[in-house]
């Protein structure tokens, strides 16, 4: 019997032509929509995949675009080539330079000629700079070559804001006449008498009159200024009470005149003629309480330091002895100086730290570190030092000069740059005082006047001192 084997027979089912792993997850459906698309897929020409493109494992870089000139590899025109050091003219130094640069040295054809900037770097000036490359260096003052414009001197006034008359002024480098109490009021000595000048009012007060047979060589006030120390040419130490006008206490002790006084929170100091510095306790009925012996000739110079611990004192024997309250002995003796050390002044602003000034022969303002003995500087000033101050606003000082020149010198430490100059008194500026505000100086001379300066800022502000200006000239009487 035959048999239909068209009818029995069916169609292979097309097939992928996958990898064996993805046969079984991907099957074609026996709808004919599928074995037409199946059979068309199948029936697509087939294209041979493009060719793969094999690299090496070298990497030639194109030197072309490489800043070789950062580094001066190439014999470029530099204008420090002519102080460039040149390179060893070696085998191997020629050979190295013509196989690195075959083609971009200028002398290739000839290896004998070695590059001299082989390996030496500099400033690539061609390319091109960040954006803010320039505003970056003109904020910072480099790219115009301008640094930081340096901040103006303070100006101090070259004239005094006030003169006043001091008739019997006497011009004696050994006496301290004038002193500025912390309550705003003056002390001069004059003569045999003392006169108080309320610098808030102008109002002038007799305070004393020592009588024909004795005369005023030192005035110092309390720090809380209501009582004035004065020291007499008799070598007695007078305590006054200034409200009342009224004596309170008199000391004996010095054999010959006290021409220097000087007082911490307790105690007086009182140095004299006789070589002596006496400690006086108002507190204790006693004269005094200890002597202190050191100086081999009359003692022109005390102070005590802001912290009352030592003492300083100059003497006409060119030296300055540093004391404590726990010796009668010097703990320092300092001898640089070669004239008379009148001119003492602690820093308000450094502990341990003191200035001191030689007379005629000296002419040396010198700074000590008490706690080692140390010099820290010497300026010469050029004129004998008769007074020193130190401002407490700012770290300045003020000195005060005689022969030759008579002048005030303010000096900013510790560069000792002078600040300012001034003239006007026709002898030696032999006084010095401080205002309690540390702006205003007054100065005393021979010359029988006493001029105030305006040559300190103000502790708060810092503000230039004020020009008084045709108030400058005012002249007043101060008795």
């Amino acid at each position: 019997m035959a048999t239909d084997t068209s009818a029995s027979t069916k169609p292979a089912a097309p097939r992928l032509n996958v990898p064996a792993a993805m046969a079984g997850s991907l099957r074609l459906d026996a709808s004919p929509v599928s074995a037409r698309s199946a059979s068309r897929l199948l029936d697509l020409p087939k294209t041979p995949s493009p060719s793969k493109v094999t690299y090496s494992d070298r990497f030639i870089p194109c030197r072309s675009s490489s800043r070789l000139q950062n580094f001066a590899l190439l014999d470029s025109a530099s204008p420090n080539s002519k102080n460039s050091p040149a390179a060893p003219d070696t085998p191997y130094t020629r050979l190295l330079r013509a196989e690195l640069f075959p083609d971009s040295s200028p002398n290739a054809a000839n290896p004998t000629s070695p590059n001299t900037n082989l390996f030496r770097y500099k400033t690539d000036h061609s390319a091109p700079s960040s954006p803010f490359a320039n505003a970056d260096k003109q904020d910072c003052g480099v790219g115009s070559g301008a640094s930081t414009p340096k901040k103006a001197p303070r100006k101090v006034p070259k004239t005094p804001h006030k003169v006043l008359d001091a008739p019997s002024l006497q011009d004696d480098f050994y006496l301290n006449l004038v002193d500025w109490s912390s309550q705003n009021m003056l002390a001069v000595g004059l003569g045999t008498c003392v006169y108080l000048w309320s610098a808030s009012s102008s109002k002038v007060t007799k305070l004393c009159d020592l009588g024909p047979r004795d005369s005023v060589c030192a005035v110092h006030w309390t720090r809380e200024g209501s009582y004035l120390a004065i020291g007499t040419s008799l070598g007695d130490v007078q305590i006054w009470d200034s409200s009342r006008c009224k004596r309170i206490r008199n000391m004996g002790g010095h054999q010959t005149r006290a021409g220097v006084l000087a007082w911490n929170s307790t105690i007086l100091s009182s140095g004299s003629r006789d070589k002596n510095i006496l400690q006086h306790d108002i507190r204790v009925p006693s004269d005094y309480i200890s002597k202190f012996s050191g100086h081999r000739s009359e003692v022109c110079g005390l102070k005590w330091s802001h912290d009352d611990r030592e003492l300083a004192s100059g003497g006409n024997d060119n030296q300055l002895l540093v004391w404590n309250q726990r010796s009668q002995q010097p703990v320092l003796r300092l001898t640089k100086h070669t004239a008379a050390v009148k001119a003492i002044a602690w820093s308000p602003h450094q502990h341990s730290l003191v200035a001191s000034g030689g007379g005629t022969a000296d002419r040396c303002i010198r700074f000590w570190n008490t706690a080692n003995g140390n010099m820290l500087n010497s300026i010469d000033t050029g004129s004998q030092v008769c007074n020193l101050a130190w401002c407490k606003n700012v770290n300045e000082l003020v000195s005060t000069h005689g022969y030759s020149q008579n002048q005030i010198m303010v000096w900013k430490y510790p560069s000792m740059s002078k600040v300012a100059t001034l003239t006007g008194h026709t002898l030696r500026v032999l006084y010095l005082a401080t205002s309690p505000d540390g702006q205003t100086v007054v100065t005393g001379a021979g010359d029988e006047t006493l001029r105030f300066w305006n040559i300190f800022p103000s502790m708060k502000t810092q503000a230039p001192a004020r020009d008084a200006g045709l108030f400058s000239f005012s002249r007043s009487h101060i008795r």
